[in-house]
């Protein structure tokens, strides 16, 4: 915070050529005591507007210690050098009038405004006003960082003042109104939308404002309605599709009840109709049950003779029976004798035929073994033939050792090859495994590199788009371009990175960094003019000061605390860092711990350091260019974002040859391994080659062995085969004796079977005779047996049909009792109850039969069975669903009607907003351009929108232009310069300043970064403008001026005044002086 050279600093008032004498009786003190009785409101006169600034009376207040300041009517123009107080005054005006600490730029808390050492401070502000003159007055605390607010000396509290603040159209947080230092370059950072706003606060009708945020509200609100009956209508629209699709379900739902009742009335006749039937089939049952009882008593009356002949005829056939039985068995005793005889002679046949078979196996064995013998000699015969064309195989041993040499040898140089192998795949597997980790450590350099594009992307969308184009579009730009700053610069520890970010502006880390002007308007044009991204751009400094050494040694700051420069705690190419240190001095700032801040007020006053850091504070010093006092200020310093990952781009270019010569090495082993591998082939060929030569020999070698072996065998075969000899004849004599001794024996058996076969042929034809006569006894049986079965048949068939017929009218008579309880159970009536007269209707429209029923509720039952997939649930949501769309119908009527409305509202509005807004924004063009044409460049200023409906996109659009070879360029914190942007801000205000409706203006050091020419230029127009008839008051805060300027009568010239040699607050009067200064004045014509 400034501090003073002396506890009290004093503005004087002083025309710089004339003021006019004011009236006595609104004349203020020029010092104010705290035990002073308060002064009653000065009485309402003069020029000065509703709401203008009267008196400012501040107490304790940052350098001041008692200072009262009356400004007046039209221009005030306070000047005093840096440090003297003028921006405390303007200060004062912002807090005295409600406005907060944080709009300032300065600190955050109003306890930080009061003189350091004091525990309280006092603002009072006197307000113009024709009922009466207006005091406010804020007490601060600095203790509790509370503020104690009176209005005319009555407590009240803060929300109060704000209204009667308001009620004067006083917008100290407005810019186009009040205009602080810190807050001049915000100015050109305000958005069109920001500026429409601010522009209509400060010089509109009080209804514009309202006007617009009714219509951004009306906006909203009619695209609330517009989506809500959107919805509603793809909604309703869904609905009545839904039930069109289940309108066709409930029809068939209904048809199928349709169905179901009457099936379910078929089913109630039906029992009825059933019963009616199995009725009249029981008297039908019944009646036939009594002729069949009828039937039977005559058939057992007619079966009583033929029993008595039956038993007569059976005696008859018993006796003839037993005479057969007796033949039979003679002839059966017979019979067994001629097949014993025929059995033994079969047995004589069999003999005879085993003895010859006999004698042809044993022929057939002697002339199979005589080919054998044959076959033999031939094959012994031959084996001989070829052991002696065998050559002799003694001299194949040395050829055989030779090779079994070579295949040694070639094992060995195989097994060496195979060793190299697997050496090689080993070395590969190793060096693989190497170049694995190395990928590795690079990819997690990249992965903190694409941390530190993560954060530019969310935080600076435009500027990492830019990034993008510029990484695909190099080769349009002559030499190289840095990407942004806060991407090239690496932190060599992370921990620094917040002295860093607090030194240079984000605008700045955020830039691109060119070497070349024609290449930064190539970039400018293509990103933002062309593809309207908002990004930064700076070009580095020609000559080089990246190495340039600091003006005192590390060495010799180190016994303050003093660990490094700003410069060596990052790394960045040379152009960044040229443009840094150029920029930034970094390599003029050094950076301390906490034993720094410790001893802070010895490092300012021994170092003369101009900047420095402790560990968590940055300190500004500055030195009055009028009274060479030393004024430091101090800030916390903001933690870092984007400059905390650290990628060591080092050991990342050491890791990137690592991995060159990894794959060098690779590419050796693989051309290693291909050699070795065709080696193993060349040598697995020629190892074949030798197994075969040394087979062949072998084969050669063991053959004759074989056919000794082969020869020995046959022999020994040979001479078994002639050895087991058979002579024929004799037994060929042996079986023909055999033969007729068995024939002898035969022919005798034949005789005696020849007289058994008669003796039974005369037994057969006596049984045959006897069988005769018991046939005709048993037909005779048998016809009456016939007639007496069919008699008793027909009886049985009677008697069965008898009880058929009863058991059928017994299970007739249940069925009709069961059939009648279930009809009435059906129909839900009791045993004493007839048909209701409703079912007896039905009944009559429905078929009479139970096949005509049965049909038709077959047919019914298919036809149901039909409607499948039906559930009840479905009508009930249909009809639920036919409420909801009737509902929502009508709510989308109601909200259609609304959104008429509230369309209605809008064009009305928009009329009374759009019209006058456009007629103000042409008058604000029409000064400012004419301000610009009289400097000798262009400039206008228009409504800009992109969409006439959005109308909180609605913005103030400012272009300048002030040089003739460029166009027309929006007016932006970065395209311009910041003398130009001070020249822009300047002319737009006082294109405001006839039109202004608020009773004061404020503009602090607006003039500092102008050229002498356009400075001049602004202040004649300032002057001209302000002191005007009927403006309002304008504040015009300058730490210096151009000689020759020019003045006019209506201004005030306030002189701020601050050194060691200050008139004492209690011994200034502003009456004496104004006495003597017309005493003056009144003199000098005599002379």
């Amino acid at each position: 915070m400034a501090t003073p050279s002396r506890k009290t600093s004093t503005p004087t008032p002083l025309a710089s050529k004339r003021v006019p004498p004011r009236d006595p009786s609104s004349e203020v003190p020029s010092k104010r005591r705290t035990s002073a009785p308060p002064a009653p409101p000065l009485p309402s006169s003069g020029p000065f507007v509703e709401g203008s600034i009267v008196r400012i009376a501040m107490e304790n207040f940052l350098t001041y210690d008692i200072c009262e300041v009356c400004p007046g009517p039209h221009l005030n123009m306070i000047i005093g050098a840096n440090g003297t107080g003028k921006s405390s005054i303007v200060c004062a005006i912002c807090l005295g009038l409600a406005g907060k600490p944080a709009f300032m730029g300065r600190a955050d808390k109003v306890g930080f405004f009061v003189k350091r050492g004091c525990s309280k401070g006092m603002v009072e502000i006197e307000l113009f006003r024709t009922s009466g003159n207006l005091i406010i007055t804020r007490e601060i605390d600095v203790a509790k960082n509370q503020s104690f607010w009176f209005i005319n000396k009555k407590s009240t509290t803060q929300k109060v003042v704000e209204e009667q603040v308001a009620a004067l159209n006083i917008q100290v947080s407005n810019l186009c109104q009040f205009l602080p230092q810190d807050k001049v370059g915000e100015f050109a950072k305000l958005s069109k939308i920001e500026l429409l706003e601010a522009t209509e606060k400060s010089i509109g009708p009080p209804e514009m404002h309202r006007y617009h945020c009714e219509l951004k509200n009306f906006r909203e609100k009619e695209k609330q309605l517009e989506t809500s009956c959107k919805e509603k209508t793809e909604y309703l629209e869904k609905m009545i599709q839904r039930n069109e699709r289940y309108k066709q379900d409930v029809e068939r739902f209904y048809e199928r009840k349709r169905h179901l009742d009457l099936i379910e009335m078929l089913e109630a006749k039906r029992p009825w109709v059933e019963y009616e039937n199995v009725r009249q089939e029981y008297e039908e049952v019944k009646l036939a049950r009594d002729q069949v009882k009828d039937e039977v008593r005559k058939l057992k009356e007619g079966q009583i003779p033929m029993t008595r002949r039956i038993e007569e005829i059976e005696m008859q056939r018993h006796n003839l029976e037993s005479q057969i039985k007796v033949k039979a068995t003679d002839i059966k005793e017979t019979s067994q004798k001629c097949k014993q005889k025929q059995d033994v002679i079969e047995r004589k046949d069999k003999h005879i035929e085993e003895l010859q078979q006999a004698l042809i196996v044993k022929q057939n064995e002697e002339h199979d073994r005589q080919r054998r013998i044959s076959n033999t000699r031939k094959m012994i015969e031959d084996l001989q033939n070829e052991l002696k064309s065998t050559e002799n195989c003694v001299n194949l041993q040395p050829q055989i050792d030779a090779i079994t040499i070579d295949l040694r040898r070639v094992q060995d140089e195989k097994e060496l090859c195979e060793s190299e192998t697997i050496d090689k795949h080993k070395e590969r597997e190793t060096l693989e495994k190497e170049k694995k980790s190395v990928n590795d450590q690079i990819i997690q350099f990249d992965n903190l590199m694409n941390q530190k594009e993560d954060k530019l992307r969310q935080r600076y969308r435009d500027t990492y788009d830019a990034v993008l184009w510029l990484r695909n579009n190099r080769d349009k730009f002559k030499q190289r371009v840095y990407e942004p700053i806060m991407l090239t610069i690496n932190m060599k520890d992370n921990r620094n990175a917040k002295y860093i970010e607090n030194h240079i502006p984000a605008n700045d880390l955020r830039a691109f960094v060119f070497e070349s002007q024609e290449d930064m308007e190539v970039f400018l044009k293509e990103v933002r003019d062309n593809k309207k991204l908002r990004v930064n751009a700076v070009i580095a400094p020609k000559s080089s000061y990246a190495d340039r050494a600091p003006s005192r040694s590390l060495n010799e700051l180190k016994q303050y605390g003093f660990f490094s420069y700003l410069r060596e705690l990052f790394d960045a190419p040379a152009p960044v860092m040229s443009y840094l240190c150029n920029q930034y001095h970094i390599h003029e700032v050094p950076v301390g711990t906490e034993r720094t801040r410790e001893r802070i007020e010895r490092v300012i006053q021994e170092t003369r350091l101009k900047q420095m850091y402790t560990a968590e504070e940055k300190y500004v010093v500055k030195t009055s260019f009028y009274s060479n006092k030393v004024i430091s200020s101090n800030t916390s310093l903001k933690v870092a974002q984007f400059l905390t990952v650290t990628v060591d781009l080092e050991q990342r270019r050491h890791l990137e040859e690592h991995l060159k010569e990894i794959n060098r090495k690779l590419r050796a082993v693989e051309s290693g391994l291909i050699a070795l591998r065709e080696t193993n082939k060349h040598l697995e060929h020629k190892d074949n080659e030798l197994r075969q030569k040394k087979k062949e020999l072998l084969e050669r070698k063991t053959k004759k062995r074989q056919l000794e072996q082969k020869i020995s065998s046959k022999l020994g075969s040979l001479k078994l085969m002639e050895q087991d000899t058979c002579n024929l004849e004799e037994e060929e004599r042996k079986a023909s004796t055999k033969i007729k001794e068995i024939n002898v024996q035969k022919a005798k058996l034949v005789t005696e079977l020849t007289n058994l076969i008669k003796s039974c042929t005369s037994l057969h034809i006596q049984k045959v005779n006897l069988i005769l006569q018991n046939t005709t006894v048993i037909s005779e049986k048998n016809k009456l047996e016939s007639d007496y079965m069919a008699i008793s048949s027909q009886l049985r068939l009677t008697e069965q049909r008898f009880i058929e017929l009863d058991e059928n009218r017994q299970r007739l008579l249940q069925k009709c009792k069961e059939l009648m309880k279930r009809a009435r159970q059906v129909c839900n009536l009791s045993a004493e109850q007839t048909v209701p007269q409703e079912y007896q209707t039905a009944f009559q429209d429905l078929p009479n039969t139970l096949d005509e029923i049965d049909a038709l509720l077959t047919e019914e039952r298919s036809r149901a069975s039909c409607f499948t997939g039906l559930n009840p649930t479905v009508v009930e949501e249909y009809t639920k669903r036919e409420e909801e769309i009737e509902q929502l119908t009508q709510e989308l009527k109601i909200k259609k009607v609304e959104l008429d409305k509230y369309r209605e509202n809008i064009s009305q509005v928009k009329e009374r907003w759009l019209n006058p807004l456009k007629e103000l924004v042409e008058k604000i063009n029409e000064k400012f351009s004419n301000f610009f044409s009289s400097m000798q460049c262009a400039g206008e200023v228009d409504l800009h929108t992109e969409n006439e409906e959005d109308y909180d996109k609605y913005g103030i659009r400012i272009r300048v232009k002030f040089r003739s070879s460029t166009q027309l360029h929006e007016l932006t914190p970065h395209h311009q310069s910041g003398g130009e942007r001070s020249v822009s801000t300047m002319l737009y205000l006082m294109a405001l300043q006839e039109l202004n409706r608020c009773p004061f203006r404020v503009v602090d050091e607006i003039n500092q970064g102008m050229d002498p020419i356009n400075e001049r230029r602004v202040f004649e127009m300032v002057v001209n403008t302000a002191c005007k008839e009927n403006t309002s008051q304008y504040f015009f805060i300058t730490p210096k001026l151009l000689q020759n300027l020019p003045y006019s009568e209506k201004m005030t010239v306030l002189f701020v005044y601050n050194g060691p040699h200050m008139l004492e607050p209690n011994r200034w009067n502003l009456k004496a002086f104004q006495r003597r200064r017309r005493r003056i004045t009144f003199t000098q014509p005599s002379q």
